[in-house]
């Protein structure tokens, strides 16, 4: 996750509870996680919900597509788009602190010619040409040490961010925070990409709502969307049917 300030980026640390490791920015608050004895699976429910934009592409040829991490946390998104769904994975991440508790705590491989660990600000990365129309799932999850609302979060930013994504590239963002800060960021979304783009979960007990927006609107069949939850569950252990009970369009 991220700070707004290089010069104020606050001390990284962990803590392990039973199988599991917590990931800190200098508070009590849980930027990340990971199961000792499955490094490479999502622990948490919504970050696991992060990885819905699988219910709009065809299975077979996600291996060939390219997914982006803006804020790294504790890397389960990372880990689990390179090794697991063997996809190229580019990770953007600001405080060189947490990418090295990653990788020293959180089995963070190095890079390779697939996976990119970049050092640097998210909202240079999504308005520079560099990656425009280039990233198949864009994944948000901006927050500094006090997870009060997103760090980056206005209409431009959203904008910045469709440009990033091929014809049929998707975005989802982890919102936490008040309902009028969720509605607001809700709002800005929908604004970039349009109402009929952006998807919605219901929050988790945590209080995270995953929200989906797609590059060009797409409603796909609810019997489409279940024989892909099938194959999401079974290939990569996803709770995707469990999904389509709390996920819907956000219009």
């Amino acid at each position: 996750m991220k700070s707004s300030a290089p010069h104020q980026l606050p001390e990284v640390n962990f803590s392990d509870e039973g199988d599991t490791r917590y990931l800190h920015l200098g508070t009590e608050w849980i930027q990340g996680s990971m199961r000792l004895d499955e490094p490479f699976e999502i622990e948490l429910e919504y970050v696991q919900r992060m990885m819905a934009w699988l219910l709009f592409v065809d299975p077979p040829g996600v291996s060939k597509r390219h997914a982006m991490q803006l804020g790294l946390g504790a890397a389960a998104l990372t880990k689990f788009c390179h090794r697991r769904m063997r996809m190229k994975t580019t990770a953007i991440e600001l405080n060189p602190q947490v990418i090295a508790a990653c990788r020293l705590w959180f089995k963070l491989p190095r890079d390779d010619s697939r996976l990119s660990v970049i050092l640097g600000d998210a909202a240079e990365v999504v308005a520079h040409e560099h990656w425009r129309g280039q990233v198949d799932a864009l994944q948000v999850d901006l927050y500094d040490h006090e997870a009060a609302a997103p760090v980056l979060d206005s209409e431009e930013f959203y904008r910045h961010c469709r440009s990033l994504l091929t014809e049929d590239g998707c975005m989802t963002v982890n919102l936490f925070g008040r309902a009028s800060s969720y509605e607001r960021s809700l709002k800005r979304i929908q604004g970039a990409f349009g109402a009929e783009a952006v998807w919605a979960f219901r929050p988790t007990r945590e209080g995270n709502t995953v929200v989906l927006a797609l590059r060009e609107p797409v409603r796909p069949a609810r019997g489409e969307l279940a024989a892909r939850a099938d194959v999401i569950e079974t290939r990569w252990g996803l709770p995707a049917r469990k999904w389509l009970r709390v996920f819907k369009p956000s219009t």
